[in-house]
């Protein structure tokens, strides 16, 4: 694929411009190295966190640093890191593939992402040579394990309205900080903190790397909590705690701006991780369905069954297909950046922060997925998915945190808007434009098409007129309510779900056409195809749903009458038997007895 074409795309744009199915990366090109590095960390789990996972659910005193400690020793706390630095230094999607093999491990996932993630990056990003080189290696080795301290008692969502002080001792060594953190992962055993206060009277946070053994630091006990029980969660205490002044993270009142870069690696890497929860549960709930026996045969063979085990498919075959396209778009970008001379960190931050928007919607729509995963999981399972004997009991409580996690999918969903909204203020966007040839186009005639387009044709054609459903409700709702949109976090959201549901029809879209084009037909793709053509079958009535609830808080009279004609006209398909689509997937993985996609 040409350099050119890859960064034809920037972050968001896929709303107003066509990608061409073979600019994209699909999961089925993963080349054998790391088909390797993703068979290792499924080996990992395998042999040494599933035997234990009760032990781990107990919080046995060092079972989780050692487990750590384990996988830093196979390397795998430093797939990204430069290899000078002890790591792999292996690309961004590499790193996905290995959040996502790993994200199948309950309690563990939890407490191998927050460090590798929150609590390695900031140094990694953000340190200077001497910081990077005192703490990068013994945490990518595991000898040293991390947490991050952001969130405060009234500063969850608003991080920069903490209380955390720090304030510069009188010989000018130390900076001294007083606060207290709450909801700390990997609290109960971490040795490096990266804490973020403010100093003195500033506006915005600092950062500092914090030694967790410091004189002056306390800790809570463990958190009780719904899941996740074997992650260590505390609240964390510092009263003046001296904290040498080359410790500080970056420059003075950057910490804000830190933690948003963190957060956004944080999202998209969240985004990652539930697919492999997902397909760890689906896979057990074919062996379970296949196993147990109702009226004298497998439950597998009922129609109530196939439609939840093929619906359970399909969005987790849809989020993983839009997962791995914007991990590649940011590893471009990345690439695109060190070429024009910019420092590895800096352009890897730079990457992410071009995709703000895709991270914040795919950390919403996987971590959705999952909760649906893991529902119907229990539900097929019948009173032994109630059972706290069952691993899918444990997957069911695990799951409902990360849509909490990395900020709450309602924050997400804001932020997504938000960011696009924004763009197109500092005219990096051009979402005026396209919204006003929406509006133009409904008031000419409509076209029906040809009546012989192909499959794909007529595909590309909804997805298309999907992305002018977001364009006329988004548009319209921007210039009606100018600066109070901000407020009306209902229509936002409404906006924010069109926007999600439009971004994984066209990624799924593209996967299954860059298959045909690339493999040509088998048994295989045929049900790739049925499961794209799945997915965006719901989704249009979704967008039909959610555009309906935006226009009619605040377009009305004509206007509103027009642009609910021209959502009506938008979310329009031609009939599909979606039974026989559902049934044939679920059909083979039966056959299979596991998830096949």
């Amino acid at each position: 694929m040409s350099e050119e074409n890859k960064q034809a795309l920037g972050g968001g744009e896929f709303i107003i411009k066509d990608t061409d199915a073979m600019d994209i990366f699909i999961p089925e090109e993963f080349g054998e190295e790391q088909k390797m590095i993703g068979q290792m960390c499924t080996e990992f789990l395998a042999q040494e966190v599933v035997p234990v996972i009760e032990r781990i659910d107990a919080a046995e005193e060092g079972l989780m640093p050692s487990l750590l400690e384990k996988a830093g020793e196979m390397g795998m706390l430093g797939i990204s890191v430069p290899e000078e630095l002890g790591g792999f230094n292996k690309n961004f999607v590499t790193s996905m593939l290995t959040t996502e093999k790993l994200g199948a491990g309950y309690s563990f996932s939890v407490a191998l992402s927050a460090h590798t993630g929150i609590g390695t990056l900031p140094i990694l990003y953000y340190g200077t040579e001497e910081q990077k080189n005192k703490y990068i290696p013994k945490l990518v080795s595991g000898e040293w394990k991390a947490a991050y301290c952001l969130t405060e008692p009234n500063a969850g969502s608003d991080a920069n309205s903490g209380k955390t002080k720090a304030k510069l001792s009188e010989d000018g060594k130390n900076w001294v900080i007083t606060g207290q953190k709450m909801w700390i992962t990997n609290a109960g055993f971490a040795d490096v903190f990266t804490v973020f206060a403010k100093i003195e009277d500033d506006d915005n946070l600092s950062a500092f790397i914090i030694d967790a053994h410091s004189e002056g630091i306390t800790l809570n006990p463990e958190e009780k909590k719904m899941g996740i029980k074997g992650s260590s969660t505390r609240q964390v205490f510092f009263n003046e705690v001296k904290v040498p002044v080359e410790n500080q993270l970056g420059e003075r009142q950057i910490g804000f701006k830190i933690a948003l870069n963190i957060l956004n690696v944080g999202r998209i890497k969240l985004a990652g991780a539930v697919l492999g929860g997902a397909k760890e549960t689906m896979d057990q709930a074919i062996n379970y369905a296949n196993e147990r026996n109702q009226f004298g045969r497998p439950i597998s063979k009922y129609g109530a069954i196939k439609y939840k085990l093929s619906r359970m498919a399909i969005k987790i075959f849809a989020s993983e297909s839009a997962v791995y396209r914007a991990s590649q778009n940011i590893d471009d970008k990345i690439h695109s950046l060190i070429d024009s001379g910019m420092e590895k960190s800096k352009a890897t931050l730079k990457g992410i922060e071009e995709y703000a928007i895709e991270c914040a919607v795919m950390k919403v729509h996987s971590s959705e997925v999952l909760d649906y995963v893991v529902d119907e999981g229990v539900q097929i399972h019948g009173g032994m998915g109630y059972s706290a004997e069952s691993a899918v009991e444990r997957a069911y409580r695990d799951s409902r945190i990360n849509r909490i996690f990395e900020g709450t999918n309602e924050i997400n969903r804001m932020l997504s808007v938000d960011m696009m909204l924004k763009k197109a203020m500092k005219g990096t966007l051009d979402l005026m434009g396209p919204a006003q040839e929406v509006v133009g186009e409904l008031m000419g005639i409509p076209d029906f098409g040809s009546g012989n387009e192909s499959e794909l044709e007529l595909l590309h054609k909804y997805i298309k007129n999907f992305k002018k459903a977001v364009l006329m409700v988004a548009g319209s709702a921007a210039q009606t309510l100018m600066m109070s949109l901000a407020k009306e976090q209902e229509i936002l959201m409404a906006i924010s779900d069109m926007l999600i549901e439009t971004y994984v029809s066209e990624s799924v879209l593209l996967r299954v056409e860059k298959l045909q084009k690339t493999e040509g037909e088998s048994e295989m793709n045929t049900l790739k195809m049925n499961a794209a053509k799945a997915y965006i079958y719901e989704a249009a009535d979704k967008i039909n749903i959610l555009g309906k609830e935006a226009l009619v808080s605040f377009a009305e009279g004509d206007e509103l009458k027009m642009m609910l004609m021209g959502l009506k006209r938008f979310t329009k398909q031609d009939p599909v038997n979606i039974k026989e689509l559902r049934r044939s997937i679920a059909e083979k993985m039966i056959a299979e007895n596991k998830f096949i996609f």
